[in-house]
């Protein structure tokens, strides 16, 4: 079978020439799960598909991950073919804050009468979840703040981190085999984010050779994690992925 990770955009919040860092995960050609929709990304996954996402993952709540949720709401919100189809996944400790920051805003369209929600299908989950038959890991991760950032992973396929620090017992128990595993970092670090150092200091030279560097802040920032020796992301590329077990045909 077919697998890929097309990158939307693989740029740090400030690093706009990059694009909002958003992945999509693709099967035989076609979208299966757009990953963060930053205030760019619906743009580039329309130029991509021809077509607003069926499936979103949410990582966590800043801005340059779901800073496009408005205008994908009124894209849906006025094509009753699409309206309610577009299934939003998420770690159900992120919902209240999602809720906050995209949904929460009086008359969610100027004239009232209408729910956020109503133009998607939002899935809270914990563990993780199901689509089309394939299981989908959610994983915590360490993003400034405690329960605030989930990474995403399917087995034997890849893994997504989102925003993050180092995280070497949870990318070992979530992906320990083969999968490529797409990883925040830039030049430097912060409570947020991991910097190249970090990850020479906490992962082994066996999981290093399985990242894909992505969230840097600049064209010359990426050039300079290459330089170290590490696989870096591109706006725009297509990763071939592994392919995971078969799906369960009686699986939602």
């Amino acid at each position: 079978m077919n697998w890929h990770l097309h990158f939307l955009g693989t740029g740090a919040a400030h690093a706009v020439a990059l694009g909002s860092s958003s992945a999509v995960l693709e099967h035989e050609g076609k979208p299966l799960l757009l990953i963060d929709c930053g205030p760019d990304t619906l743009d580039r996954y329309l130029a991509a598909y021809g077509e607003p996402p069926r499936n979103l993952y949410i990582t966590h709540t800043h801005m340059d991950h779901v800073g496009g949720l408005e205008r994908l709401f009124t894209r849906l919100w006025f094509n009753e073919s699409l309206r309610g189809r577009t299934r939003v996944f998420t770690h159900a400790a992120l919902v209240p804050w999602l809720q906050t920051r995209v949904a929460d805003y009086p008359n969610v369209l100027a004239e009232g009468g209408v729910n956020y929600w109503e133009a998607f299908r939002l899935v809270p989950c914990s563990r993780g979840f199901w689509l089309d038959g394939w299981w989908f890991d959610v994983f915590p991760t360490r993003h400034h703040q405690p329960g605030t950032s989930f990474g995403l992973a399917l087995q034997g396929s890849f893994a997504f981190t989102g925003d993050t620090r180092p995280i070497p017992e949870v990318l070992a128990h979530f992906a320990g085999g083969a999968e490529w595993i797409a990883h925040d970092c830039g030049l430097v670090g912060n409570p947020s984010h991991t910097g190249v150092d970090d990850l020479e200091r906490d992962y082994d030279p066996a999981l290093r050779a399985r990242l894909l560097l992505y969230h840097y802040g600049s064209v010359s920032d990426g050039a300079a994690l290459a330089a170290r020796g590490y696989r870096i992301a591109t706006t725009g590329e297509r990763v071939a992925l592994a392919a995971p077990p078969p799906p369960r045909p009686d699986a939602g």
